[in-house]
Formats: structure tokens, C-alpha cells, sequence
């Protein structure tokens, strides 16, 4: 597990209450999943200016197939449009798009969207966005530990989960080790720029010891 220098910021969030915000204000779940895909756009375009060099982004659990078959259909549209409308803007920006999960349950025009969206995107510099679709994080450690590429996976500094619930739900759970965790009660549709600098200011307030003691190198730390 590789941990992140200081000038190296990875970031990953769960993006949570969606469907609870549009029910709130009288509209269709579907309409809360479209205000998301708008708040990612939203701090897509911020991490880079707050230090964020990767942010992972929790679209779509293994867990979510458990949803009506008419909100997975509309999620995997809403994925779909994002994939065909972004690639272009992501290749401006110098966005690198990946996505992680499975892609074997995914519509063939889904997982067609993603690899051309990865092609196209693959030498961005300025952040790396991955995209976590039909990812559930105890397959991802089963299948790194049966290849040996446990030790590849990038470990998280903060990880972030909006909406108000307080737990990690099968999200990043090996790369999270010694993730620095903030919750936060604002539903995703209204998480902004500012949301997200906030969060990193919280991050940046607190001390990251590794299991370590404060003010001492490694081998006093161990000694003491």
C-alpha cells in the first residue's frame, strides 16, 4: 500500500443523499441523481486548485443492482451521458478519467463510453478522476490479493461522505487504512467547491501520526 506524500493529495468521496435531497423538495429520485452529476462537475473542476492530485469518486455500488430496475436503468443512462459529455471537457482540462469496479454486469454502450473516455483522457496530468462503478471494495482486496497487486493500490488521505450517514459501505476499505474520515450532513446535490475546501481544511488541521508519536522521527517514535 503506497502512502501519500504531503504534496500528493488523494481524496475520495461517497456521494450520498441524492435521492433523499429530490424527495425532500417533491421531486423524483432521478431528479436528485441528475443535481449529483452536476455537483461533479463541481468539485472536478475545484480538487485541482485545492491540491487534489486524485479523487475517487463512489458512483455506483455492487450493492446498488439491488435498487428498482427503473433507477439502475436511469443511474446507468445518467453514466452513459456523463461519459460521452465530459470525455471532451476532461481532455481540456487535463483530466485523467478511470473507472474501478466491475464491468462484466455493465450494458456493452456503458463499458464501450468508458474505455473511450479512458483512451482519450489517458495522458491528463492535472487529476486523475476515477470513477467507482459497480465497485465493491471486498471483491476489489480479494482479487488484488489472489493477483499480488495489493501493494499497487493508493492509499486515501481524506475520504469524504456526504448526505449524513456515518460508515464506509464496502467503500476503498484496504486503500482507507489511514484515511483521515469526514461526514458531513449536506446531501451531494449541494456539495460545492467550497464544500470541498472546507473538508480539506479539516484534513489539514488534524495530525497523521501512521501509528506513530507526534514531533519524533520513526525511530525515536519506536524507541520510546
Amino acid at each position: 500500500m503506497k502512502q501519500s506524500s504531503s504534496s500528493y493529495i488523494h481524496v475520495a468521496i461517497i456521494m450520498d443523499g441524492n435521492g433523499r435531497w429530490a424527495l425532500a423538495r417533491g421531486r423524483p429520485r432521478s431528479a436528485g441523481h441528475r443535481a449529483g452529476a452536476a455537483a461533479v462537475r463541481r468539485v472536478v473542476e475545484a480538487a485541482p486548485r485545492l491540491g487534489v492530485a486524485t479523487l475517487t469518486l463512489f458512483a455506483f455500488s455492487a450493492d446498488n443492482w439491488k435498487r428498482p430496475a427503473t433507477e439502475v436503468n436511469r443511474l446507468l443512462r445518467l453514466f452513459l451521458g456523463y461519459m460521452r459529455a465530459e470525455t471532451a471537457t476532461c481532455v481540456e482540462r487535463g483530466v485523467r478519467l478511470s473507472v474501478i469496479g466491475r464491468r462484466d454486469r455493465l450494458p456493452q454502450a456503458v463499458v464501450q463510453a468508458i474505455e473511450t473516455a479512458e483512451r482519450a483522457t489517458a495522458h491528463g496530468s492535472t487529476l486523475h478522476l476515477r470513477l467507482a462503478i459497480d465497485y465493491s471494495a471486498r471483491e476489489a482486496i480479494t482479487a488484488a490479493a489472489a493477483a499480488g497487486t495489493l501493494d499497487s493500490m493508493e492509499d486515501v488521505d481524506l475520504l469524504v461522505r456526504t448526505g449524513g450517514e456515518v460508515r464506509l459501505s464496502d467503500f476503498l476499505l484496504w486503500e482507507s487504512a489511514y484515511a483521515e474520515l469526514y461526514f458531513t450532513p449536506l446531501p451531494w446535490p449541494e456539495f460545492s467547491g467550497a464544500s470541498l475546501a472546507e473538508a480539506l481544511a479539516e484534513y489539514r488541521r488534524r495530525q497523521r501520526r501512521f501509528g506513530g508519536l507526534p514531533g519524533l522521527p520513526d525511530e525515536a517514535a519506536a524507541a520510546s
